[in-house]
């Protein structure tokens, strides 16, 4: 992260537009996983992401202009059995981009948070969730769901979920016990759950 702050003093430009994407995923049970790997999705999503936004956003506020637009997650939403780890990140980033919201409403920046379901990237193999129902199932395209974020980051929304399915297990998550959501993403996310 040093490394890419450096290469932007370097260059003597300011950074208009900031789009926090990094994620990183870990299938298997909590207990089964190793600790270094979990270690390193909170690190990923949650601890470099907010580094990377402490630094801009404070050059942004400065010159009183800039969006940032983060990738949350509908996992954020829900428990999530056998991704426990990767649910709990997406579930601070989306908590924490409402909040940085509304402390930069009066300074010229925006901040919006991008919070698809299951997209069609090499997400599910490198999460070693492919034996998953989630990780076989027919997944948003990441061309289509990078639009539907860029275009709510242009428009100042503060925040977007990407997909009519999505936004309906969005929605239904709200209203749902956390307990009967756990299970429910047990059912997606247990390995083996793709070959059953």
């Amino acid at each position: 992260m040093d490394r890419l702050l450096e290469r932007i003093a370097a260059s003597g430009r300011s950074v208009d537009l900031l789009m926090a994407n990094a994620g990183r995923g870990l299938g298997k049970g909590f207990l089964d996983q190793n600790f270094g790997k979990a270690r390193k999705v909170v690190d990923t999503n949650i601890t470099g992401t907010i580094y990377l936004i402490h630094e801009i956003a404070n050059q942004m506020r400065s010159r009183g202009e800039g969006r940032i637009l983060l990738t949350g997650s509908i996992a954020g939403f829900m428990p999530g059995s056998y991704q426990a780890v990767y649910n709990g990140t997406k579930a601070f980033i989306n908590s924490f981009s409402f909040a940085l919201r509304e402390e930069l409403k009066e300074s010229g920046v925006t901040v919006s948070c991008l919070m698809p379901g299951a997209t069609e990237t090499e997400f599910f193999q490198r999460a070693d969730l492919m034996d998953t129902a989630i990780g076989q199932a027919k997944k948003d395209d990441a061309g289509d769901v990078a639009r539907i974020g860029y275009d709510a980051m242009m428009d100042g929304e503060g925040d977007v979920v990407s997909g009519w399915k999505n936004k309906v297990q969005a929605a239904v998550a709200n209203v749902t016990p956390a307990s009967v959501l756990a299970h429910q993403h047990s059912k997606m996310a247990e390995p083996g759950s793709g070959s059953k």
